[in-house]
């Protein structure tokens, strides 16, 4: 655990202040040797020494033990001569670092055993001398011994047995220790016990209860405590990633994630921690480290990965294999110089016992965006999910594969892009040999077949331009081939992707649709002797055009358009037995009575068609039948059918390819539906499966849209961490990082991380996140009212920090971007915090301040009025007035404060029985009653006050609102 210390009052102490605020690592610790620099050139040893405990803690906590016991003895020979110049903090502080170095040494394999046993013995003689306590001698002792792996028992005994003391380690490290001997004897049950104030939170320090956390994930699992430990792990990780100095414990969390089926997220783990292989200088640390990345590496190796890239030492590309190999001798050879500096084989034990053990659990989901390793494999053709029907076989002639993949495109049938992504490979080898076979044609039609699929694949993706732009190069290549239908259908094709890339607007967007819908009337027209599979196509295109047009515009005279398109598809598809455009023609009829504003009847449409498709099939179909009928059900109010329908639907999708099925948009709306059902957390399950889905298939854009409201809806359930970790994993995402997302998107995800990180208590990153953004959103000149909003929530968290200074920056920041784009009650809101905020922390002092910052929350509410822009919650005004309360009782100002309460009840006016401001007024009248009777101690007219109020509430059946203004009545009475 850190100590604390004062320093010299000069600008070496506003350096080290401003050093100590930074993060461990590289930059501070150049810093602190900087400063020692600095302070060599005083005559006086104050401001050295102060330098050199600096200097000190940013070797201990950066993972340097090499230098730190360096720094140590240059302390130590100050004390021996000067001992005077010590007083009693940097006495205690000198004393309590014995301890820091004596971790050091233990950590260097390269110091002999007897030399880790002299320093203990200095340690014991210098307390002794020193007249004090030898519980942290003891301590030390233990250590060494469960180090080396000696017989602990008596080393334990000597240690817990004796009273704690000054310079003992923190209560939550000698937890930490207790729980870990217990640990070693293999009492899992115990060594929870002892770990419980910590890992409750109840006890913490530098080091924990990320430390107790990591080494408590196994045994909760063994106990049957899975969800203890998903939810630590969680927590626990954050708490140390990326850190040189908690190397080790990122180490565990890898090992927890091989152990449980979370072998991708692991390795997304260790990618993260990549600067770990080079930043660590601990060889104690790094062989924890290096153990838990071979226990991952392992796993995914076993389970035929080996070849995944993976992050490894810096200068080389790694495979999972090849890291495995070398981390493993590095670590083994880390083991063999401990084990033969101490004599015994206990690290050598210890890392085959970790590298074999069993894995855990198959498949523990830890995260809301749980993924396989099949889903990092680079895939080189479309997966189908766990089919349940048998898929054709794979000819083995090239001839037959065309055939194959025509006649399933002919069909519409979801295997064919798979067909086409082998065929797309084989074509672009350079022994390819196209077949001399007239039924499969010359090579330049198989050209244009492949580059027909990829402008279906972009169109799947909404990129209409690379769609038309891949329809037209391959209907040139189909009239090279002599192919006129395949040709017409390809122009057709990019006619329709042209027009969906007119842009947003309905009129223009309209237009668009409908002259591509007479283009392709004139294609097919002007294109004799179709095959009906083909003939069927177009008419399907003509009447997908119109109803594109109808969905775009609404207008009703688009509707029967659309209905006698539809129509000849269907008459068309039927004579010639088309059974694909036969169902087609049907969803689109059942859309249009929707489009249209006939739910019932698109339901009966839908009805018919999903027994048309159980009978006839095709059966790739139904998942979208039953898409849209619970998406009609839905809108018919009935959410329950809605719910059956999807669930069925997604059911029978998990025999297709995910993306020609549309399972991503299953998953989306049954997310929806489960809202509606008030089923939050299984809405979370479906928001997050579309969304990944959408990932794993290029839709990047609506994928992040998706896991937003994701990350939000599982903030407001309280799942915080759920939360954070979902949104760290989508910010190591490849195109993140490389800047290639759009950066609004981007910037809302940050958003919500930060105010998670907020809920979960940790103020300093939610800070940094903020204020960075903050930064960010200042050169948004077309977007200032988002700006506001961030740089009024960065203030608001600055204050909570008691940095005023940069608090009052950032309001001034969001009021300029007000004045632009105004955000009344965000602002005010912010003001009215602030100023409580400084009151709270600064008392009477910080009253003129509070005053001031609750003056500009009151010129926002007189522009609000002005501009007659009415709250969503509470009035402004009231609101104001009930902050002056708040602000002038904490600084003792109790007359002024119940003047401010006096006002905002005023404005508030007394409650009626429906009226939602019943617990405002409620809590104005306690404040003011607390303030007369408590503070102003005039106890008679807060009763009256209060017991007024109670009855009111109590006969307007506001009883809830009345709880606590009864018990501050009793109160008074019990002290009057």
């Amino acid at each position: 655990m850190r100590d604390g210390g004062d320093g010299p009052p000069d600008e070496l102490l506003q350096a080290l202040q401003e050093n100590d605020r930074r993060p461990y690592g590289r930059t501070r610790t150049v810093t602190a040797e900087e400063l020692v620099e600095a302070a060599e050139q005083f005559a006086e040893a104050v401001p050295l020494i102060h330098a050199l405990l600096e200097l000190q803690e940013a070797y201990t906590y950066g993972s340097e033990p090499r230098k730190s016991p360096v720094v140590f003895a240059r302390l130590l020979t100050l004390f021996d001569e000067q001992p005077d110049v010590f007083d009693e903090r940097l006495r205690h502080m000198l004393f309590w670092r014995f301890k820091w170095v004596a971790n050091a040494l233990l950590a260097l394999p390269e110091i002999p055993l007897p030399s880790l046993r002299q320093w203990q013995t200095e340690m014991r003689d210098r307390y002794e001398k020193a007249g004090l306590g030898l519980q942290p001698y003891y301590g030390q002792a233990y250590q060494l011994a469960a180090h080396i792996g000696e017989d602990t028992a008596l080393a334990f005994e000597l240690w817990a047995g004796r009273p704690r003391t000054r310079l003992s380690d923190c209560e939550a490290c000698e937890i930490c220790e207790r729980a870990l001997y217990h640990l070693a004897t293999g009492d899992d049950e115990r060594a929870l016990r002892v770990w419980e104030p910590v890992l409750a939170g109840k006890d913490s320090c530098q080091e924990e209860p990320a430390r107790s956390i990591s080494h408590a994930l196994l045994p909760l699992l063994r106990t049957g405590a899975v969800e203890r430990a998903v939810e630590l792990h969680l927590a626990g990780y954050r708490a140390c990633r990326r850190n040189p100095s908690m190397a080790g414990e990122v180490g565990r969390h890898l090992e927890f994630c091989a152990l449980t089926g979370n072998e991708a997220r692991g390795l997304e783990l260790l990618a993260e921690n990549r600067g770990l292989f080079d930043e660590v200088d601990s060889p104690r640390d790094m062989l924890d480290f290096l153990t838990g990345v071979e226990v991952l590496l392992g796993r995914v190796e076993q389970l035929g990965h080996g070849e995944l890239p993976a992050a490894g030492f810096a200068g080389r590309a790694w495979t999972v294999a090849a890291l495995r190999a070398e981390v493993g001798g590095r670590a083994d050879d880390l083991a063999t110089r401990f084990d033969t500096r101490n004599g015994t084989g206990a690290h050598g034990d210890r890392r085959r016992a970790r590298v074999e053990r069993a894995p855990l659990l198959d498949g523990l989901e830890l995260t809301l965006r749980p993924r396989s390793l099949d889903d990092l494999a680079p895939a080189a053709v479309p997966v189908a999910a766990a089919p349940t029907r048998t898929t054709a076989a794979v000819p083995e002639s090239i001839a037959e594969m065309i055939l194959q993949a025509r006649a399933l495109d002919d069909q519409g049938h979801p295997d064919s892009p798979a067909c086409w992504a082998r065929l797309r490979t084989l074509a672009a080898a350079g022994d390819y040999i196209h077949p001399d076979d007239p039924e499969v044609g010359p090579l330049v039609r198989l050209r244009a077949d492949l580059l027909d699929d990829e402008a279906n694949r972009a169109g799947d993706k909404d990129d209409f331009a690379v769609a038309k732009d891949l329809y037209e190069e391959a209907a040139g290549l189909y009239e090279d081939a002599a192919a006129p239908g395949q040709a017409a259908l390809a122009r057709a094709c990019a006619l329709l992707a042209a027009a969906e890339d007119a842009g947003d607007d309905a009129e223009a967007k309209s237009a668009a649709l409908t002259a591509a819908h007479a283009s392709i009337v004139a294609l097919h027209e002007g294109t004799p002797d179709l095959a009906p599979v083909h003939e069927a196509r177009l008419l399907r295109l003509r009447a997908t055009s119109l109803g594109l047009r109808l969905q775009k515009s609404g207008n009703e005279e688009d509707v029967a358009p659309v209905f006698a398109e539809v129509d000849l598809l269907l008459e068309f598809a039927t004579r010639h037995e088309v059974v694909g455009q036969i169902s087609g023609g049907l969803l689109l009829r059942a859309g249009t009575h929707a489009l249209s504003g006939d739910l019932p009847a698109a339901l009966t449409g839908v009805d018919d068609l999903v027994d048309r498709l159980k009978a006839h099939g095709p059966a790739w179909h139904l998942p979208r039948a039953f898409g849209l009928r619970g998406r009609l059900q839905l809108g018919l109010r009935d959410p329950e059918a809605a719910h059956a329908s999807l669930a069925e639907g997604l059911r029978l999708a998990a025999a297709w390819p995910a993306v020609a099925v549309d399972t991503g948009r299953l998953h989306g709306d049954l997310a929806e539906v489960c809202m509606h059902l008030g089923r939050p957390d299984e809405a979370l399950r479906h928001l997050t499966r579309s969304a990944e889905l959408d990932l794993r298939h290029g839709s990047r854009t609506e994928a992040f849209c998706t896991y937003s409201n994701a990350a939000q809806l599982s903030l407001d359930l309280g799942r915080v961490e759920d939360c954070i970790a979902l949104l760290d994993s989508l910010m190591a995402e490849p195109d993140v990082t490389a800047g290639e997302v759009d950066d609004r998107l981007l910037a809302q995800l940050r958003l919500t991380r930060a105010r998670a990180l907020h809920t979960g208590e940790d103020l300093k990153a939610a800070t940094a996140e903020l204020v960075a953004l903050a930064a960010e959103s200042a050169g948004w000149d077309d977007d200032p009212g988002s700006h506001a909003m961030i740089a009024s929530e960065a203030a608001v968290l600055l204050g909570e920090s008691g940095e005023f200074d940069r608090a009052r920056e950032a309001v001034d920041q969001a009021l300029a971007a007000h004045k632009q784009a105004p955000r009344y009650e965000q602002l005010s809101s912010c003001l009215r915090e602030l100023a409580r905020q400084r009151a709270q922390q600064q008392g009477e002092d910080g009253l003129p301040d509070a005053l001031a910052l609750l003056a500009d929350a009151g010129r926002i509410a007189d522009e609000a009025r002005e501009a007659e822009h009415e709250a969503q919650g509470r009035s402004l005004e009231s609101a104001l007035a009930y902050e002056h309360g708040r602000v002038n009782a904490y600084a003792g100002a109790y007359e002024d404060a119940l003047a401010a309460l006096e006002k905002a009840l005023a404005l508030l006016g007394e409650p009626g029985p429906e009226d939602d401001r019943a617990g405002e007024w409620a809590e104005c009248v306690r404040f003011a009653g607390a303030m007369e009777g408590i503070y102003l101690e005039r106890v008679s007219p807060a009763l009256t006050r209060l017991d007024a109020a109670v009855s009111r509430l109590t006969a307007l059946g506001h009883t809830a609102e009345a709880e606590p203004l009864t018990a501050l009545a009793s109160r008074l009475r019990d002290e009057e």
